[in-house]
């Protein structure tokens, strides 16, 4: 009796140990795109300076001490204003003492003239000689020289009372001013800095590995740190042809837009995009995938899963990504056109896992 209670606790146990039947794991439906060749647009964002597109120096052609300054420091002005004046008394006595002289110069010719003219008609009739002539004639000739150099002391004189006001050369604002009345100022020494009204520019050096790339009338995008929800476009009015600082050439690149927010020295980033070459090869060819498709490996490989739809499974594949531009990825190697790849969910994928591909007519919400 005891042996047939034992034989049937074993048999119990026995029939507890047998394998369950598992249930089917449910296929992973997958968002997917077909892999498209592309040429490898790169891009290149590079530090410029805001600078006004019309802007300059302003300084007296004379001399003298400033007698008054009609501007202040961030003041709007207009084209032929007056902004500062030199004492005027030197600049009147000069061109009064020079006034003088001219008609000094004028009176002197008119009688030498005169006297060349009656000495002309005693020749001809054999009265006078012919060195008294020549003399005459040596006589008015000097006079006119010297009523000339007279009539260009004049000029210069009056000139020079002109220059004494100094004048807004454009419409713009002032944006630095370096002198105070009473004070003594040299001739070609800044007195004032002005800005015209005449839109921005950014002035950008590039390196020698990218200035071939450029072309004249380019339209770029530009970004500003100061401001990070501003975005404008420039467009390249400039390309230098000689190198300046570390073998970099300046390009101008004019915004064409205006925006109150800007400044003149604020930092701007320029993007310059260009097709570029593949570092694998001479082609510039690439495959173009979404950045959500690419999946990080160890060693810093990079890998995509390519849909088998012979059997219906993605095979984790190696790629070599070249670059990014607009949240797309240019492959060189790994996939060819036509490949269809996952897009999304990456990081929950298997290599040989079995999935279904999604109807890009159904609308999904992450």
């Amino acid at each position: 009796m005891r042996l047939l209670f034992l034989a049937f606790i074993v048999f119990a146990l026995v029939g507890c140990n047998e394998p369950s039947k598992q249930a089917a794991k449910p296929i992973r439906p997958i968002m997917w795109t077909t892999v498209e060749t592309s040429p490898l647009k790169q891009i290149r964002t590079l530090s410029g300076i805001v600078i006004p597109v019309e802007a300059t120096k302003l300084s007296f052609e004379v001399q003298g001490r400033i007698e008054s300054i009609s501007v202040n420091l961030g003041s709007k002005v207009v084209k032929g204003q007056e902004l500062a004046q030199l004492n005027q008394r030197n600049f009147h006595l000069g061109l009064q003492s020079a006034q003088a002289h001219y008609q000094q110069a004028q009176a002197t010719l008119l009688d030498a003239e005169n006297s060349y003219k009656r000495f002309e008609q005693l020749i001809g009739q054999g009265v006078v000689s012919q060195s008294g002539f020549d003399n005459a004639k040596a006589t008015y000739d000097a006079s006119k020289s010297a009523a000339d150099i007279a009539q260009a002391q004049l000029d210069i004189a009056s000139k020079n009372l002109q220059d004494s006001i100094l004048l807004a050369p454009y419409d713009g604002i002032i944006t630095k001013s370096l002198f105070e009345p009473s004070q003594q100022i040299s001739a070609g020494e800044s007195l004032f800095e002005i800005e015209g009204n005449h839109g921005l520019e950014v002035h950008v050096l590039v390196p020698e590995t990218l200035i071939r790339e450029l072309k004249q009338l380019s339209i770029l995008p530009i970004n500003f740190p100061a401001l990070p929800e501003l975005t404008m476009q420039g467009q390249i009015t400039e390309i230098g042809t000689r190198a300046e600082f570390a073998n970099s050439y300046p390009v101008t690149v004019v915004l064409q837009s205006d925006n109150p927010l800007l400044r003149a020295g604020m930092t701007a980033e320029v993007e310059f995009s260009f097709i570029g070459k593949r570092r694998t090869s001479d082609s510039s060819n690439v495959q173009l995938i979404p950045t959500t498709a690419l999946s990080a490996g160890i060693k810093q490989k990079n890998y995509v899963f390519v849909y088998n739809p012979d059997t219906q499974q993605v095979i984790k594949t190696l790629v070599q990504p070249e670059d990014i531009f607009e949240n797309k990825v240019f492959i060189s190697s790994g996939l060819k056109p036509g490949d269809i790849i996952a897009t999304a969910g990456v990081a929950f994928l298997r290599d040989g896992q079995q999935v279904t591909l999604i109807d890009k007519n159904t609308q999904r919400f992450n």
